[in-house]
């Protein structure tokens, strides 16, 4: 439930402000590409490396504790069971678990948007030998035109598949829109959700999605390299294995029998040896976020990026993200007139202002941690590279 009130909004983002180191010094305006790692995570993540550091694996039962209680406040993130979860390196490996795991045949194609990152069209156009077509509908500064992605599906359409929000201008799709023409044509739908997923709310049953993918390092404030991949349990035996390993089978702790009966559940794709502190941190991260509430995040996140939306209008740049409605989210995509963008940013930072440039303009995407004086400096440090430059 959304806290609208401005009481639990301050609220909210105070108390997680307060897990936040990064916030005593940056005004930290780049979540969508890496963020700081929270409080928590890092406590997690040195507690790890000290445990190792004294006690080596003698405390492996604890950490695989410590896993699982990861893999079910993943799956409460979203609406899943902890054994539709996968722990993956990246979003790409979640994303290629599909990919390559579907038995396609020539003719099947894949309906995705134009103007996705290139870790969710990249994998599928990598199906061409195959046989497999890859189809992109252009959106309007993000927008989807849902009647033409449902035009552009066919009885050969094998899987659906969007970001749920725009790297580049931060549009948030209506996943359930989308999902239902996935349904409609028999298709499966695949979701890239690193963009929102632990500052908007999703269930992936309502939705329905079929599978999903994000890594931990943006708005989960985790670390890199480590991540999540959500696969339906009856979607399961549609894909091909991929990355078997010792750890794929049911009897994974007996080394010395060797018999390929593959785990029944997601974590037949954790074949090899997995990021332990980076997960543990990420799972530290998911539990603060989902003890505030992500819907109170969404609101203090919705409240301070039209805030920030005003604040760059009131100072002459043009907003280029959508904000209306539910097309709204933490990235905010603006003009500015300086012909050298990276200069921008670079002055930007050497004032302890990190955002980022994107398709020509400036991006900036801030936390529900973000407070009103970040974005007071943010917009006068903007404003002095005018007269430096």
């Amino acid at each position: 439930m959304v806290l609208n009130s401005e009481t639990s909004i301050e609220g909210t983002r105070q108390r997680l402000r307060e897990q936040m180191p990064v916030a005593r010094r940056w005004a930290y305006f780049d979540h969508a590409a890496v963020a700081p790692v929270s409080g928590p995570a890092a406590a997690a993540m040195n507690r790890w490396v000290q445990e190792s550091v004294e006690e080596g694996d003698t405390r492996w039962a604890d950490w695989a504790a410590q896993l699982r209680r990861m893999r079910e406040a993943a799956a409460r993130l979203i609406g899943a069971e902890a054994d539709e979860i996968a722990l993956v390196p990246n979003t790409t490996a979640g994303i290629n678990l599909v990919a390559e795991g579907l038995d396609w045949r020539a003719g099947d194609n894949v309906v995705t948007l134009a103007d996705e990152y290139p870790s969710n069209l990249y994998p599928w156009m990598n199906q061409a030998s195959r046989g497999v077509q890859t189809r992109l509908v252009p959106t309007a500064e993000g927008r989807v035109d849902y009647n033409q992605l449902a035009a552009r599906c066919d009885e050969r359409t094998r899987v659906i598949t969007v970001s749920w929000v725009a790297f580049s201008n931060g549009c948030r799709r209506e996943l359930k829109a989308i999902g239902e023409i996935a349904a409609s044509c028999g298709a499966l739908f695949f979701v890239d959700a690193i963009q929102a997923l632990g500052v908007f709310p999703i269930d992936v049953r309502e939705m329905p999605i079929d599978f999903l993918a994000a890594d931990g390092h943006k708005w989960l404030l985790g670390p890199e390299g480590a991540g999540v991949a959500y696969i339906r349990r009856d979607r399961l035996p549609l894909l091909r294995p991929m990355g078997v390993g010792a750890h794929s089978v049911v009897h994974s702790s007996d080394y010395t029998r060797i018999e390929l009966t593959l785990k029944s559940d997601a974590s037949r794709y954790e074949g090899g040896s997995l990021n332990v502190p980076g997960m543990l941190g990420l799972g530290a991260s998911m539990e603060l976020l989902q003890s505030l509430g992500i819907g109170n995040i969404a609101a203090a996140l919705l409240e301070i990026t039209d805030h920030l939306c005003e604040e760059l209008g009131k100072a002459g740049y043009r907003v280029i993200s959508p904000r209306q409605g539910d097309e709204r989210s933490g990235i905010v995509s603006f003009e500015h007139p300086a012909d050298d963008l990276l200069a921008v940013r670079r002055h930007c930072l050497s004032n302890g202002v990190a955002l980022a440039a994107r398709a020509g303009r400036l991006r900036v995407s801030p936390h529900a941690y973000t407070n009103h004086q970040d974005v007071e400096r943010l917009i006068q440090v903007l404003g002095t590279f005018a007269k430096t430059s």
